[in-house]
């Protein structure tokens, strides 16, 4: 991929990040994080927090859906991942008793699609 194709990529998942923030936020949210990293483990996208619910959201965004859903392109692989990233936020975020969710938001073009509960 040419540098201006890894630009473009990039410019995408971060207009996908603001549209999942925004969408959080006017549900009533709290962002508490974005692209949380653990070390070499990787990157929560986004976490977001109401009440005693923390959401351990991983955003996917695609110009189209020419080679699918970009919610399909989270693997087996992936899900564990961001379960181990999740338990790792909880201990440094000292999330002791709080209910935690992992999501899924798909952006396609414009469109936004919400999965809660994806995993």
């Amino acid at each position: 991929m040419t540098g201006a194709g890894k630009q473009s990529n990039r410019a995408r998942g971060e207009y996908g990040e603001r549209r999942a923030a925004a969408w959080y936020t006017q549900a009533g949210y709290e962002i508490v994080a974005r692209n949380w990293r653990n070390g070499r483990s990787g990157e929560i996208d986004l976490v977001a927090r109401r009440g005693q619910t923390l959401v351990i959201c991983e955003v996917k965004a695609r110009r189209n859906d020419d080679f699918g859903s970009p919610a399909e392109a989270i693997t087996d692989a992936k899900q564990r991942r961001l379960y181990l990233l999740g338990m790792a936020f909880l201990r440094n975020y000292d999330g002791a008793g709080m209910d935690i969710r992992f999501d899924v938001v798909a952006v396609t073009g414009t469109q936004i699609e919400v999965f809660e509960n994806a995993f």
